[in-house]
């Protein structure tokens, strides 16, 4: 692992240890409201309070433990849905790809579907008819976005299914579905999952965006896309604190996975290193 890798892992791994232990980090109820602390500024300003170190909101929330607790939001919506896509891509590339003809025809063209709309607008749409929630958003994200990986994966079966022992598992009379789980499977893995690690941060961001907008998650729920949007109604009249710190904690975690996802694709595909 090279240096820079090294020192994002670190970080990665402190945000995440900080969402996970925000009760610990702080006793405050992220959504109490406290109308005599509002719009505090930071603690080292002149007018700040220990109490609230990042400042409060317009409504006197913490923006700190808004932060923490946001933060552990984000992850949750970005690596459980993709997760869902993850498995759904995999088990329809595996299908498309070992398949071919007609299925993996009308698999492709799906895909070729799903790929030429914009998530954002589909995410809108979904939500604008059946209704916000956490794990609503999150089967969302998920089920929005398996093209991608659909495509990956298929494009190894079609290089993976000719080779010698898939064909010696063929002739030997192995039944499709053990062939694609013991022989195609394992060669495909790597791709996917440098493929997750690139979409984790842009799913943390449509998660973001569609808080931010109201159609995320709900109110009750910490969300960093909820803090920044408080934040925005403020952002003009000099309270800056609400809406910047949500949203450096959210470009912290995008930008350390981004680099963990193209260090991963560098470590797994030498070719790529050299042309870099």
């Amino acid at each position: 692992m090279t240096r820079s890798a090294l020192v994002t892992t670190v970080v990665l791994a402190l945000l995440l240890g900080a969402s996970l232990a925000a009760p610990w980090l702080t006793s405050i109820d992220p959504l109490a409201q406290d109308f005599g602390a509002s719009l505090l500024p930071p603690a080292w300003s002149e007018a700040g309070s220990l109490a609230h170190p990042l400042g409060t909101d317009r409504l006197g929330r913490d923006v700190f433990a808004n932060v923490l607790h946001g933060l552990r939001v984000s992850l949750l919506v970005g690596a459980t849905s993709v997760a869902i896509s993850l498995a759904l891509g995999v088990t329809l590339g595996l299908i498309s790809g070992y398949a071919g003809g007609r299925v993996d025809a009308a698999l492709m063209r799906a895909a070729d579907v799903q790929l030429s709309l914009p998530p954002i607008l589909v995410a809108l749409a979904i939500v604008a008819l059946f209704g916000s929630g956490l794990w609503r958003l999150v089967i969302l994200i998920g089920v929005i976005n398996w093209a991608v990986y659909a495509r990956t994966v298929r494009g190894s079966v079609l290089a993976v299914r000719e080779r010698e022992f898939v064909e010696a598992a063929r002739a030997l009379g192995v039944a499709a579905p053990a062939i694609l789980a013991r022989h195609v499977l394992p060669n495909v893995l790597t791709a996917t999952v440098v493929v997750a690690a690139v979409e984790l941060p842009r799913v943390m961001l449509l998660e973001a965006t569609l808080s931010f907008l109201g159609l995320g998650v709900p109110p009750q729920v910490p969300s960093l896309g909820t803090a920044v949007a408080r934040g925005y109604q403020v952002l003009f009249a000099g309270h800056w604190w609400v809406s910047v710190f949500p949203g450096l904690a959210l470009m912290a975690v995008v930008v350390c996975v981004n680099l963990l996802g193209d260090w991963l694709r560098d470590a797994t595909d030498p070719r790529w290193s050299s042309r870099r």
